[in-house]
Parts: C-alpha cells; sequence; structure tokens
C-alpha cells in the first residue's frame, strides 16, 4: 500500500515538502514479535539553490589527511592539495570556510586566525597557497580531525555545517582521542562526507563517519580522479538550502517505533530526541530521500478484518516559514490470520532490505579476502552478485565484475580474479553503501481507503526453492525459476 501527499504545485519560488507511505499493510495476528515495514519518501522541491537572506547557508571544513602515509607515492598529497584547492574556489563570497592539516594531532593551516576566513578573492588565493605548501609526517588520529571540525563550526551562524574528509589510512591513534566519543559529540552538529584515497584505508571507517554524521563515504581508484570529484561533490553540496527537516513519528497506543534510518541515496543511522519521536534530517536540496520505518505492535485486543491506524507521520522544517509542508500521513495495520495475505511484503521495503543483504555480503567477502579464505570470498562475491542481478542493479554489477568473472549472474556463479587485492574490497564497501532509488511511486497496491486490495504489484513473496523475493503476481521465480502454485 502507498500513501500519497497530493502533488506539490508550488507558485514559482516557492518551498515545499512532500511524503509518500509504502507499506504492505497486512500482519499475522498469530506472530510473536509483529513488526510493519513502511518506506518513507520524502521530497524537496523548489529550493533553486538560492541562498537565504541575511547571510551563508553554508560553513565548511576541509580536513586533508597529512601523515606520513601519503608522502609516497608524491601523486598522492599533490592529488589531496589540488582536490582541496577545487573545493576552496567553489566556495561563495561571504562562506566561512577552514583548512585542517590531520595526523595525529590536527592544526588550523588556514586561516592563521582564531576564527574561520570568509570567502573572498583574496581569502581563496591565501588558503589556496596555504595548501599547497602543506607536508606530510606523522600518524592519523581522525578523531581528532573531526573535534577541531566541530570547534571551528560551532563558532559560526550558517545553518549548514559540513567537514569534507579525506584519508589514505586507517585510524591508528584512536587512543589519543577516540572516534566513538568524537561521534557521539558531532552527531547533530554537522554533516560530514568522507573521501579514501591510496591503497590504506578502511571502508567501514569511513561508513561508521558518514553514517553517524548523515554524509556519505566514497573513494577515487586514481589519485587524478579526486579534483574533479571535489568539484561535483561542491556542486551539489551548494545547492543544499534547506538546513534541517524533521520526521515525526507519533505511534498509537499499543505500538512502538523500533527504529527509522536513511536508506537511500545512502545509508544513515537517524536518533530520535530524547523522548520523542522527532528524527532530524540535515542538509536538503531539491532531491528524493527514502526511509525505513519499523514500527512494532501487538494485536491483542485489536479488531480483525480492518484497517487500524499504527502511527502518524509528519515532514516539518524547523524556522522554515516559507517552506509548505504536506498533511501528516497514517501506516496503517490489517491483523488478519490469512497466510495468504500476511507472507506479502511491501515491494519497496523488499528492495531496501535486498540492499541491505547485498552490503552484509560484501562484507562478509572482505572478512574472508582478509583472512586469505578465497574460496570463501567467492562464494560471499556470488551471493551478492546473485542480489544484484535480482535487483537490476547495473552499477553495483559493474563494481562487482572489477573483482570477479561473472559466470553466470542470475545463479551467483562467479570466480575470484586472481590480481584482487584488499583495497578493492574497500571501493567496493564504500560503493555498496549507495542505494539505488527502487521501485517507483505507485507501483505500490492500494491507498488509504482499499483495506481489501489483493496482492498486486506492490507487494513481494518469498520462493520457496531459493528464498529469493518475488513480485506477488509473478508465476515463475526471477532468481530460480521455480514454479509458484496457484494464489489467491
Amino acid at each position: 500500500m502507498e500513501t500519497e501527499t497530493p502533488g506539490t504545485g508550488e507558485a514559482a519560488g516557492q518551498v515545499a515538502a512532500g511524503l509518500e507511505i509504502s507499506q504492505w499493510k497486512y500482519l499475522s495476528g498469530e506472530a510473536d514479535d509483529p513488526q510493519m515495514h513502511a518506506i518513507l519518501s520524502v521530497r524537496v522541491d523548489g529550493t533553486g539553490g538560492a541562498g537565504r537572506p541575511g547571510g551563508p547557508v553554508l560553513a565548511q571544513v576541509l580536513a586533508v589527511d597529512c601523515s606520513s602515509s601519503m608522502t609516497w607515492p608524491v601523486e598522492k598529497l599533490h592529488a589531496a592539495q589540488q582536490a582541496a584547492v577545487a573545493a576552496i574556489r567553489k566556495l561563495p563570497d561571504g562562506t566561512p570556510f577552514a583548512v585542517v592539516r590531520g595526523n595525529e594531532q590536527a592544526t588550523v593551516v588556514y586561516p592563521d586566525t582564531p576564527r574561520m576566513a570568509r570567502a573572498s578573492a583574496g581569502t581563496r588565493a591565501r588558503a589556496a597557497a596555504a595548501v599547497r605548501e602543506m607536508v606530510a609526517g606523522g600518524g592519523t588520529c581522525i578523531g581528532a580531525w573531526l573535534d577541531l571540525s566541530r570547534r571551528l563550526l560551532a563558532e559560526q551562524d550558517a545553518p549548514i555545517g559540513h567537514v569534507l574528509l579525506l584519508t589514505d589510512g586507517k585510524n591508528q591513534h584512536d587512543e589519543q582521542m577516540p572516534l566513538a566519543r568524537v561521534l557521539e559529540e558531532c552527531a547533530g552538529r554537522f554533516v560530514c562526507d568522507a573521501w579514501g584515497i591510496g591503497d590504506g584505508w578502511d571502508g567501514r571507517e569511513l561508513l561508521r563517519i558518514t553514517r553517524r554524521l548523515h554524509g556519505s563515504a566514497s573513494s577515487v581508484r586514481e589519485e587524478a580522479a579526486l579534483p574533479g570529484e571535489y568539484e561535483q561533490l561542491m556542486n551539489r553540496l551548494l545547492t543544499k538550502t534547506v538546513p534541517e527537516l524533521v520526521i515525526s513519528v507519533t505511534a498509537m497506543p499499543g505500538c512502538s517505533v523500533r527504529y527509522l534510518k536513511q536508506v537511500f541515496p545512502t545509508e544513515a543511522e537517524l536518533t530520535a530526541e530524547a523522548g520523542t519521536g522527532r528524527f532530524v534530517t540535515r542538509a536538503w536540496g531539491d532531491e528524493t530521500r527514502r526511509y525505513q520505518l519499523c514500527l512494532a505492535a501487538d494485536p491483542s485486543g485489536r479488531p480483525r478484518r480492518e484497517d487500524l491506524q499504527l502511527a502518524v507521520v509528519a515532514v516539518d522544517v524547523p524556522g522554515g516559514d516559507e517552506v509548505r509542508v504536506p498533511p501528516p500521513q497514517a501506516c496503517l495495520v490489517h491483523w488478519t490470520e490469512d497466510p495468504a495475505l500476511s507472507r506479502h511484503t511491501d515491494v519497496q521495503v523488499e528492495h531496501f532490505e535486498q540492499h541491505q543483504r547485498l552490503g552484509e555480503a560484501v562484507a562478509a567477502a572482505t572478512d574472508a579476502h582478509r583472512r586469505g579464505q578465497r574460496d570463501l570470498a567467492e562464494r560471499h562475491l556470488g551471493r551478492a552478485v546473485r542480489l544484484a542481478h535480482a535487483m537490476g542493479a547495473d552499477e553495483q554489477l559493474g563494481r562487482l565484475a572489477r573483482l570477479v568473472r561473472i559466470e553466470d549472474a542470475q545463479e551467483g556463479r562467479v570466480a575470484l580474479r586472481p590480481d584482487v587485492t584488499a583495497v578493492d574490497f574497500q571501493h567496493l564497501i564504500t560503493a555498496s553503501s549507495h542505494s539505488t532509488y527502487g521501485p517507483a511511486p505507485g507501483t505500490a497496491t492500494g491507498s488509504t481507503g482499499t483495506a481489501g486490495t489483493a496482492p498486486g504489484t506492490g507487494a513481494t513473496v518469498g520462493c520457496p526453492a531459493c528464498s529469493h523475493r518475488a513480485p506477488a503476481t509473478a508465476r515463475f521465480c526471477p532468481s530460480c525459476g521455480h514454479r509458484f502454485e496457484a494464489r489467491p
């Protein structure tokens, strides 16, 4: 079932938010731990990339790894410097910014004053000169880099704080400033995008940072590609003019919120404000993001064979009186003893759960390869290929093909390439955190008033032969070819 807000249709220049809910409302009243999963599609339209009146929207910190490993090959530090300069040149006049040199400590290389500089022709030129003079040496303590970035951004009144972090190594001096503690202190203060370069960085460490700080993790295989990637990232960043958007989930009696997490375009953790069902998301331009909502419900004493309201979802923009917000939408449940209804899953929910399984397969393959278990790594990568093929995720299949020769994508038959290295797996880990959009709005079956809708294209069902989930109307499993029995 999918419920959708009315079309935005805003006047020219008006910013509007939208909300759609996709779910399969039928749950078994006999289940031990009934859970309702839904996908929330939240969108913002009409920002036009215009700045806000009265001051800059963005405050930017560039954190550049200058540990000793950046000295070789020499192209690595040079690419990092060029990328930082490219990002600085993109900053609009008036934007607060600073450059942090990171090793086992963190120091501000520009400006040479206690506060961040304001972008202008002169400050951009002086910052570029300071970046080109940076030298590498020492170890790596990413917590120190993020902590200094937090303190710099805390002094600014720009509503969107952003850190662009680059590293080529692992967080080897964590005891000096533990990353776990720093992430807790930084969460909600700014957005962080992190990049890996070279062959010594840890993809899961970058994901740990960016998922907590609502950014994305990426990497480059060739050092020369980094400046262009930084320019593209800054172009996207400068279109974001809505500092934050709040998703509120109000659970009905007998229901509780298990979690709300971002699943598109990248995975991000969301934590409700203490004692509330309010989840804050940050830095929006004209874009759509998708979130998976999990509600736990108790069917005891609840009526059967009718729609019941489990929770109400609302979208709000704090202090954004000029932003038109959608009306609240309901998540429903229809308790049933009919397994022909309760065994189905919403097609959008299944899409993103497949993405999660793809990431788990890649992580398992990475661990197996690190232990020297090439056969096991190959099996896990075969599972990842099968999942990517079933989702039609061609980009992920292309990345997997760098590590394996794909003999049969549908069956997941692959052969690990002999020249695969450890860093190839790190590139795959970061890439696997970027999900595809999934089924287009309107593919889910039903609406708020269609409690009796029969299973259709908006639901999936598990194949008894291979466990792959297929559209509820399918006659054959797209993964193994098993013929389904006739369904109600």
